[in-house]
């Protein structure tokens, strides 16, 4: 028996009749947005409806983990536990045939409708213990993304992992291939204070699922004994980042991760954490270490033989017409090389500019000291990419940030000089790579390499501001480069207080021009609201952000101590840096009231009610300097542009913070809100 939702066919042979695995009523939303709305409408809606679930099932994002893959236009897939097709449609580009099962009717017609133009998909629904009998044995490729883990609830033997993997291995071509995504029992995160993904406990893969449970999730140890188990001999290990699900960079054992590399972590969208560590520090130790095999959040493993790519990076949080991959590939001899590729139709005109930049920059640095990294455009059946030399030596911010951690301050400004004297050569030239930072600058020994100039606009740039905005996004990448004054970089310049808050205000443009109308995936975090849960002694304390041009960042944030002289007040003084545009507060993590008693910036009172210099997500209370937040993530802002800034500066804020249940909360925030 079979249905068909557009050219997408339904078989129903196996169909019991009834759904035995739901996500219950969110299933409802998530079939009227894909029967009712085009895939280009998804991320808006995504921030409109600030769910989880929407967000997990509809993000492009959730292709990446296939989409680097090479495949043959005919290649013939299986896709085990499709759900509601966060990949098929990837596969369904990239193959001849599609065939994917799942156990649920309900989400196969959300994957249904959501790709009726694909006419290569057949979805069978049921059991696979059921169906498995009649696919037939001739795949190029299985995918089990996200479903390994499962392996019990599909088979219920002694050893279900084996068997199921076993039966899998039956359906596939010679030469075929398996792939695999999966979280990592041992991964980081979940050290650090993030729940189970599966099970929404803390540390119960850690602690090898004392407590039972239906899920499992390996180390790559424990993966590579059920490989072992199986008669698998042939198998390679990849590693998204900063997981499976919404990776944005993918590693592998030719090409790791470096220092520095890991720092995109507070990623908690499905429910409340703690933050026990640092992760991007302790990634720091474990590269170092050469122990990010062990420790990485998620595996991807291809049974089979491996890639030629070894490294893919993401850039798909752009608006259309800049979402590329950049990918990093070897050949059989070791040769790498670097390519870029259009993730849509839109962003080809983009790769095209690539090669023109080229050319206009070897115009503009002939006979200076500064090397442009070879790019040639490449067309091949309907595929468009750019193509670079892979060039080995160390990054420049590499090499800064080893002077810095010495405080060879003065090595820091030696290299600092070069690179103002080699960028600004020429400078006069109507060609400017905008995005001269020191993480696009290759080292090796005299001979410095550009090898990414993709923002090079036809125009002239003064030195001074590539210069500030090269040191501007060093800074702001990494806050143990905070020793490092911003001041001393203005001096070495001569760039004035007023021209530096032209430049970010320049940079908070281009930010903008590069998104578009897209949230990133940080202010989607926002507005799902879960919590970030440090324990620090006292059961209450208050985390502080500073926006320096490019938004509030969870890496950047801190948390104070020992604020509460009694169980409700607290009572902050807290330095701010003139370079800080807005400042933000978050006096507790439930819902609750706020009575703000005194908040003054360098002596001098705020004004509370003036919502151009303060602003809060809470709701105000009549006739009192009093705001209720019935959310679990309470803010207060203070527009510290919008006030007499100096290069140091003092705020002091008193307060009086009580906790609420949250349906107390949202009672009395809606009693505010009629009244006003």
């Amino acid at each position: 028996m079979t249905e068909q939702i557009g050219k997408v066919i339904l078989n129903l042979s196996h169909y019991t009749g009834m759904d035995l695995y739901s996500d219950g009523k969110v299933e409802d939303e998530l079939l009227e947005i894909v029967k009712n709305h085009p895939q280009a409408d998804y991320q808006q809606l995504i921030e409109e409806r600030a769910s989880w679930p929407v967000l997990y099932h509809l993000s492009s994002l959730r292709e990446n983990i296939v989409d680097w893959i090479p495949m043959d236009a005919d290649a013939k897939v299986l896709e085990i536990g499709s759900g509601c097709g966060a990949i098929t449609g990837a596969l369904s580009r990239k193959a001849g045939e599609v065939v994917c099962v799942d156990l649920s009717k309900k989400r196969s017609m959300i994957n249904a409708h959501r790709h009726s133009e694909c006419e290569n998909v057949t979805i069978h629904v049921g059991n696979f213990r059921d169906i498995e009998p009649d696919l037939p044995a001739d795949f190029d490729y299985i995918f089990l993304i996200g479903v390994f883990e499962y392996g019990q609830s599909y088979m219920g033997k002694d050893k279900p992992f084996e068997e199921f993997l076993s039966i899998v291995l039956k359906h596939l071509k010679k030469g075929g291939r398996v792939v695999i995504a999966i979280e990592n029992k041992y991964g980081l995160k979940y050290f650090a204070g993030c729940k189970e993904d599966h099970l929404g406990t803390w540390f119960s893969g850690i602690e090898n699922y004392a407590d039972g449970g239906g899920v499992r999730t390996f180390s790559r140890k424990g993966l590579e004994k059920i490989f072992a188990a199986c008669g698998v001999k042939k198998y390679h290990f990849y590693y998204p980042y900063p997981d499976y699900k919404f990776m944005t960079t993918l590693y592998s054992d030719a090409y790791l991760p470096g220092k520095g590399e890991l720092f995109n972590n507070m990623r908690y969208f499905d429910r409340d954490r703690l933050v026990l560590f640092d992760e991007s520090y302790a990634f720091d130790g474990i590269v170092e270490d050469g122990l990010f095999s062990v420790f990485s959040n998620s595996y991807e493993v291809i049974i089979g033989d491996d890639f030629d790519v070894k490294y893919s990076k993401y850039s798909n949080d752009r608006a259309p017409e800049y979402r590329i991959r950049t990918e990093i590939s070897r050949d059989k001899k070791g040769a790498a090389t670097v390519r870029k590729y259009p993730l849509c139709e839109e962003a080809e005109e983009h790769i095209r500019e690539m090669p023109v930049a080229y050319k206009n920059l070897l115009e503009r640095y002939a006979g200076g000291n500064l090397a442009i990294n070879r790019c040639e455009l490449c067309e091949e059946e309907k595929k468009l990419w750019v193509s670079f030399e892979f060039l080995e030596g160390r990054l420049l911010s590499e090499l800064m940030d080893a002077c810095l951690e010495k405080e060879d301050f003065e090595g820091f400004k030696t290299l600092f000089k070069q690179y103002v004297e080699r960028t600004g050569y020429n400078q006069e030239f109507p060609v400017a790579d905008f995005d001269l930072t020191f993480d696009n600058i290759v080292v090796q020994g005299n001979e410095w390499s550009v090898i990414d100039y993709e923002w090079t606009f036809g125009k002239a740039v003064d030195v001074k501001e590539l210069a500030f905005r090269a040191v501007y996004c060093y800074l702001l990448g990494d806050k143990k480069r905070e020793k490092l004054k911003l001041d001393m970089i203005l001096a070495e310049l001569g760039i004035t207080d007023a021209e530096a808050e032209y430049y970010k205000e320049q940079e908070k443009d281009f930010q903008g021009f590069v998104t578009g109308k897209n949230k990133a995936m940080a202010e989607i975090l926002g507005l799902l609201g879960k919590r970030a849960i440090r324990p620090v002694g006292a059961p209450d304390s208050v985390q502080v952000y500073e926006d320096k041009g490019s938004g509030f960042s969870e890496r950047e944030s801190r948390f104070v101590q020992e604020l509460y002289p009694d169980d409700r007040e607290v009572d902050l003084e807290l330095k701010v840096e003139g370079s800080v545009e807005t400042f933000r507060i978050d006096p507790s993590m439930e819902p609750c009231v706020v009575r703000i008693e005194e908040l003054t910036f360098n002596g001098k009172e705020v004004p509370v009610r003036n919502k151009k210099i303060f602003y809060t997500n809470g709701k105000p209370l009549k006739q009192t300097q009093g705001f209720v937040f019935s959310v679990a993530d309470p803010n207060l802002y203070i527009r510290v542009s919008a006030l007499d800034r100096q290069p140091e500066n003092t705020l002091h804020i008193k307060m009086q913070v009580v906790k609420l249940p949250t349906e107390v909360a949202k009672d009395i925030a809606g009693a505010v809100k009629k009244l006003i």
